[in-house]
């Protein structure tokens, strides 16, 4: 991978919108059933607003009911970075872009095979790329 990403908040708030630096600087979440993704269909590639990293492929993308996008695995292993998150008097566990830091949302062992595992993820944390 490449260096990581380091900017000023000043910066992303000048590439981001409102939304989407809520979400990826401040750690926010959309609401659930709101975000562009959550019922899309497309095939490619899922990829960092903030940076353009690669995360999740359309393949690994399924329908958990949870109203966010949700993959069962990353595109590779090495974009992602996990890290406990006590906020809100839960324990879960967060899900950021290794590239940028970026928050994206959260990964939990309740999705389906091969990996069982639910990686969901606000839309306003991605960008589609759809495949040529």
């Amino acid at each position: 991978m490449d260096e990581k990403i380091k900017k000023d908040d000043s910066d992303w708030k000048e590439e981001l919108s409102p939304e989407e630096y809520h979400v990826t600087r401040e750690k926010g979440t959309e609401r659930a059933f709101t975000g562009k993704y959550w019922d899309f269909q497309g095939k490619g590639m899922y990829k960092c607003v903030c940076c353009g990293a690669d995360l999740f492929d359309s393949e690994t993308k399924f329908e958990s009911g949870s109203g966010w996008p949700s993959f069962y695995r990353p595109a590779a292993d090495e974009m992602i970075d996990e890290e406990r998150d006590s906020s809100f008097g839960m324990v879960r566990t967060e899900v950021k872009c290794s590239k940028c830091g970026a928050h994206l949302g959260h990964v939990f062992d309740d999705g389906p095979k091969p990996t069982g595992l639910r990686y969901c993820i606000n839309s306003a944390a991605l960008k589609f790329e759809e495949k040529k």
